[in-house]
């Protein structure tokens, strides 16, 4: 049953997402084989509705990979604004870190993603955070030499 609910997730079939939690709500909140959540594995894929449909459900915003990312987090390293977007409005946690210290603004700094960089910003992010290597959200986007990101965070500081 596990393997079926998280194959429905990677499809994005929302409508067989909420009939199986229906008949088995436990699922979800349950783990696939990867460690991640059914909330992390469906914004992963960028299926915003049926992360809404386990959010609706009782899905923990801010459960944890094994890596301890967030499904925020995820969103902000693929680049999903929507997805992201939605996690922010329903309350996940702009500023929760990894085990590696980053958080959902270093991500966004990291893998070149302005206009999630920005709607973090305007929900609370915290620029001055550092990894466990010692940079910020603007160090990381220095590193990447991303002129726009370089700019938002620097207005920021």
């Amino acid at each position: 049953m596990n393997d079926m609910f998280f194959d429905e997730i990677r499809l994005g079939h929302t409508e067989a997402v909420a009939s199986i939690l229906e008949d088995n709500p436990k699922l979800v909140n349950t783990i696939d084989a990867r460690g991640s959540t059914p909330l992390i594995l469906a914004t992963y894929y960028g299926h915003v509705g049926t992360a809404e449909v386990l959010l609706n459900k009782g899905a923990e915003i801010d459960a944890v990979d094994e890596s301890g990312n967030t499904a925020l987090m995820g969103v902000c390293f693929k680049g999903f604004f929507e997805v992201a977007k939605m996690l922010i409005e329903k309350g996940a946690n702009v500023n929760k870190r990894n085990s590696m210290g980053a958080t959902c603004l270093i991500y966004a700094a990291t893998f070149n993603r302005p206009e999630i960089a920005k709607l973090l910003l305007e929900n609370g992010a915290d620029t001055m955070v550092k990894d466990s290597r010692g940079n910020t959200a603007l160090a990381h986007a220095k590193n990447q030499g991303v002129q726009e990101l370089i700019e938002l965070l620097d207005n920021v500081n």
